[in-house]
């Protein structure tokens, strides 16, 4: 698998718990970083104008709460990313909407309860003594808004992007913050990432028809693998899969829609 050079790029995430029942959890550095998101520091009260104010984040959380997501971790953490830093400035004032947008190349960013909901099943997984779940892998980095909440509900992320453009696209998204449990690589999610294996999730941003057998083969026993799959009707559906000592158990969820699985880089 071929993969670019490691991120060397400084940065800096800022946590803002959603409400002051739900308290922010920092993360954990990993211990061999290769890129860099800051430990998150305790939450403060709204502040800023515009998309850089926290009560403007705070909706969003408030709004995903009322549809049914009720994970503290993913709340806080969806929470304290700021998703504007992630999307094209011509659609910067739709960022905190719950509407996905296009990010260049034929791509999208996932609206925020899409996110929330996958990160959510995700994190039904196992879970380390901290509560937080342990080395993660992330099919499809996109423009990085989704690698970067991973980063704080994981000890340690492993990104890959077929896509050369996007991949420096999220670099330069990154770069004005801190992440130094977050690796980015340039290479074909299809087979995953075995150095990383065995993983504590899988989370995948894009569909095929079937689920490559690689990233089952580098899921954890009781670990969970969460990802958009074509269905018998010729639909698209959110599927999770846990691996267990007995073997895969597959459960099929609500209808999605997202952008093809493809090989190969580009």
């Amino acid at each position: 698998m071929a993969t670019t050079r490691r991120p060397s790029f400084p940065a800096r995430l800022d946590t803002l718990a959603p409400n002051k029942s739900q308290p922010p959890q920092a993360p954990r550095r990993a211990a061999q970083p290769q890129a860099s998101l800051a430990a998150a520091r305790p939450a403060v009260a709204p502040q800023g104008l515009g998309l850089d104010s926290s009560a403007v984040r705070a909706r969003m959380v408030q709004k995903l709460a009322q549809q049914g997501i009720t994970d503290a971790q993913v709340l806080t953490a969806m929470g304290t990313v700021e998703r504007h830093r992630f999307v094209d400035s011509a659609l910067v004032n739709q960022s905190y909407e719950d509407t996905s947008l296009p990010i260049g190349l034929g791509q999208t960013i996932s609206k925020p309860n899409v996110v929330a909901r996958m990160l959510e099943l995700l994190m039904g997984g196992r879970r380390d003594a901290q509560g937080k779940l342990g080395r993660v892998l992330e099919i499809g980095t996109g423009c990085g808004y989704q690698a970067a909440v991973l980063s704080l509900l994981a000890s340690e992320v492993y990104s890959i992007e077929r896509l050369r453009g996007l991949h420096e696209k999220a670099r330069s998204n990154l770069r004005a913050l801190r992440v130094p449990n977050l690796h980015l690589l340039l290479g074909d999610g299809m087979i995953g990432y075995e150095k990383g294996a065995p993983y504590a999730g899988i989370i995948a941003a894009a569909g095929g028809d079937a689920l490559p057998p690689a990233w089952t083969d580098q899921l954890a026993v009781g670990a969970r693998l969460v990802a958009p799959m074509a269905t018998a009707e010729g639909r698209q559906a959110l599927i999770v899969v846990e691996k267990t000592p007995q073997g895969l158990k597959q459960s099929v969820l609500e209808a999605v829609q997202f952008v093809p699985l493809k090989s190969g880089i580009a």
